[in-house]
């Protein structure tokens, strides 16, 4: 067993690498997770002690999730992917961590969440927005596994939930071009861009920001349509075409928690200026 690391990156992928990286340049001895053998050593080159995890294999090798957890602070940064199944895979390796964090030394969690945990409730959200997520989707799985890690005695953890990903290979244009009558056109979008989901994670790790729930979009929400009209432009694709004259769902994202906790002042704040 190797000796104690400074913090665990669960889910070495878009966002868990350039995390894991940038930790290490800060000077920290870091571990990565990944379920790709083919990235094992794309982690090695990065200076991160590198582990094959996958938490859905019936075959676990549970010594080398115990050595992965030898740290005090764990980021866990596993996509959901709730549409598969309906979040029952994710549940089950959700389940799987927990037994094996029970056991291990760390003490910091680092959730890193999404805003589909809220309902469309047609206005403003805020962090306490969930009770309504309680009465109009009690089997939200999501935020059923949010708070299977806040409620431990063992360790304190801090909730992230980013809006819509976007940055280096995620171009939301790819999803949508060249679709037709697409819904919700005047519905305002809740969008981050990689850069700055970074510099919260990193920030909230340095001011020791634990026990805490944070929305994270940017500052700014244009429309549906406005928005991706823009993403497949620039990309060179067809821009897609929108529903006229109908009722929109939507939810707009209030991030004011985060930028008053940490002082934060997004770098990019505007989504029309992501391309």
């Amino acid at each position: 067993m190797q000796k104690k690391v400074d913090i665990s990156v669960m889910g070495c992928g878009w966002l868990g690498l350039p995390l894991a990286e940038r930790l290490v340049r800060s000077g920290l001895r870091v571990n990565g997770s990944t379920t790709s053998e083919e990235k094992l050593d794309i982690l090695r080159h990065a200076e991160i002690n590198p582990y094959l995890i996958n938490l859905s294999d019936p075959d676990l090798n549970e010594e080398v999730l115990d050595d992965f957890l030898q740290t005090n602070v764990l980021v866990l940064n596993i996509p959901p992917k709730l549409r598969a199944d309906g979040g029952e895979s994710y549940l089950h390796q959700m389940h799987v961590l927990k037994k094996a964090l029970l056991q291990s030394p760390v003490s910091r969690v680092l959730f890193v969440s999404s805003t589909s945990v809220y309902p469309d409730l047609n206005r403003i959200v805020t962090e306490e927005d969930t009770s309504f997520t309680d009465e109009l989707d009690p089997d939200n799985t999501l935020l059923h596994v949010e708070r299977m890690f806040q409620d431990s005695e063992y360790w304190v953890c801090t909730v992230v939930r980013f809006g819509g990903l976007v940055g280096n290979s995620r171009q939301p244009g790819r999803f949508m071009a060249g679709k037709h009558d697409l819904p919700n056109g005047d519905a305002p979008v809740n969008m981050i861009h990689l850069e700055d989901c970074l510099n919260i994670l990193e920030r909230i790790i340095a001011q020791k920001k634990w026990g805490q729930v944070y929305n994270a979009c940017a500052d700014e929400h244009p429309s549906r349509r406005d928005f991706y009209v823009a993403a497949t432009k620039a990309i060179g694709l067809q821009a897609p075409t929108f529903q006229d004259m109908e009722e929109t769902s939507f939810k707009l994202i209030n991030s004011q928690k985060l930028k008053d906790d940490l002082s934060y002042v997004f770098s990019h704040p505007d989504p029309m200026a992501f391309f």
